[in-house]
């Protein structure tokens, strides 16, 4: 898998397909084939879908105002109003088929249905007041993710890549504190 899907919804995960927002931006949505491995590799959504230059321009503004709308919600603000036309007509798109089997859920749909299920998601969580929305404490990781963990104590957006960062880079700080004192 290229990607990570550790923010507990897929509209976030959509979010988190620019690393480093802050420091040194890193857009891993940048071609259509690209889009299509998220969707593919994104458990939720549809296996097959194909995506062409306009899918992938909606994608990447969906992705914008679903990561602008959740920072004004982290951050008490009015929701931005761009933003928020753009999910809300994405969300009016075509629903995905779900179809159920021995074999269990099937999703089937094009790329404009993966974008409505992907808006409608979103909405959803940002709707919910209860939902505890974070941003990664790592300082280089923007990634926000809902924090379901018992009394909401998570603070990473996930264990193997900014977890263990910040705790190998404590515990070298440590390391070096000692053998600075024992000198």
């Amino acid at each position: 898998m290229r990607f990570a899907f550790v923010s507990g919804d897929p509209a976030l995960d959509l979010t988190a397909t620019v690393l480093s927002r802050r420091a040194d931006p890193l857009d891993t949505l940048t071609t259509p084939a690209d889009l299509e491995q998220w969707v593919a590799e994104c458990a939720e959504l549809p296996d097959h879908v194909t995506a062409g230059a306009t899918d992938l321009a909606s994608a990447l503004a969906l992705r914008e105002a679903l990561y602008r709308l959740a920072l004004d919600r982290l951050r008490s603000r009015p929701f931005h109003s761009g933003s928020l036309a753009i999910v809300n007509d994405t969300a009016a798109g075509p629903v995905p088929t779900l179809r159920l089997s021995d074999d269990g859920l099937r999703v089937s749909g094009d790329c404009r249905a993966v974008l409505a299920r992907l808006a409608r998601r979103g909405i959803t969580v940002l709707a919910d007041r209860g939902a505890c929305l974070k941003e990664c404490g790592r300082p280089d990781c923007t990634r926000l993710y809902l924090d379901r963990s018992r009394g909401s104590r998570r603070t990473w957006c996930g264990m193997d890549e900014c977890g263990n960062r910040v705790k190998a880079a404590a515990y070298r700080a440590r390391r070096r504190a000692r053998a600075t004192a024992a000198d």
